[in-house]
């Protein structure tokens, strides 16, 4: 069976992939080396220097998008923020993704009354409303970016399941699938030998995407008081501080908006692409 990275490799980048390759790869660096470019500390004060506007001079620096309530510089925030969106993007996706593939191909393989209570299961999950999840996870771990990862990997690994268990009770009736049956192979070996490499495309393109909703339930939650909390900066919590001051100190705003919105169609794009070249009947054809 051809794996992900094969099948990826030599692959021509479409426009709308590249500038979604360069984006996600801006973002990456940005979350690596960001403490160090930035021009200034994210989270240190300059009362003096508050709800300042773009450019703002004065004897700590320039401060190019502006300030905050606090005199916090906007670009070293927007800049800090990409670190906590790669970090709880990342790992709640490898978490919901690990359970969700997991979940389904057993589900999908063993079939039967076990596959009928395991997707009753999983349907009984998704009838909780998310927020509610939320916030009794919240009351018990609290918040902080580590219960954020857990809020969305363990509640975003429904539509994996799903996903999975529909290419597993396509791919068991394979020709090479049920020739491995015939000649005695356990069920084992052709669950994780023959089946999974099958699906793991889906599962790619999908966590791809998924990153882009992370992302934005991520900044949804923040901006609610219910994900990650400051003293940590979040494009969320950037949007909630700007709220009240959104007419005055537009740029508290715009620019962590815009920061969301750059990010996530850049995420979207690399998706795309993935997804054409990995699945193309995802896209109808």
């Amino acid at each position: 069976v051809t794996t992900v990275f094969e099948r990826l490799r030599g692959r021509r980048l479409t426009g709308v992939g590249t500038i979604g390759l360069i984006i996600v790869s801006i973002v990456i660096i940005l979350a690596i080396v960001g403490p160090y470019i930035s021009p200034h500390d994210p989270i240190q004060h300059h009362l003096k220097a508050r709800y300042k506007p773009l450019g703002y001079t004065d004897e700590n620096g320039i401060f190019l998008l502006g300030t905050d309530q606090l005199g916090r510089d906007i670009l070293s925030r927007i800049i800090a923020g990409c670190r906590v969106s790669v970090i709880v993007s990342v790992y709640a996706v490898v978490i919901a993704g690990s359970i969700g593939v997991s979940y389904g191909l057993i589900a999908g393989f063993v079939g039967g009354w076990v596959d009928q209570i395991m997707m009753r299961i999983a349907d009984a999950l998704l009838s909780i409303p998310f927020i509610v999840l939320v916030v009794a996870i919240s009351g018990v771990v609290g918040a902080g970016v580590f219960t954020l990862v857990l809020i969305l990997g363990f509640t975003g690994w429904v539509t994996y399941a799903r996903v999975t268990r529909g290419e597993v009770l396509v791919a068991k009736e394979l020709d090479y699938v049920i020739a491995a049956t015939v000649v005695g192979q356990s069920k084992i070996r052709i669950m994780f030998q023959h089946i999974l490499p099958n699906v793991m495309s889906s599962a790619v393109v999908l966590a791809a995407l998924q990153v882009g909703v992370t992302i934005i339930a991520e900044s949804s939650l923040s901006f609610l008081g219910l994900g990650v909390q400051s003293p940590s900066v979040t494009w969320g919590l950037m949007l909630a501080d700007g709220r009240a001051s959104i007419g005055s100190a537009w740029w508290m705003t715009t620019f962590p908006g815009v920061a969301i919105t750059i990010v996530v169609l850049g995420v979207v794009f690399l998706g795309d692409w993935m997804r054409d070249v990995l699945d193309p009947r995802l896209r109808g054809e």
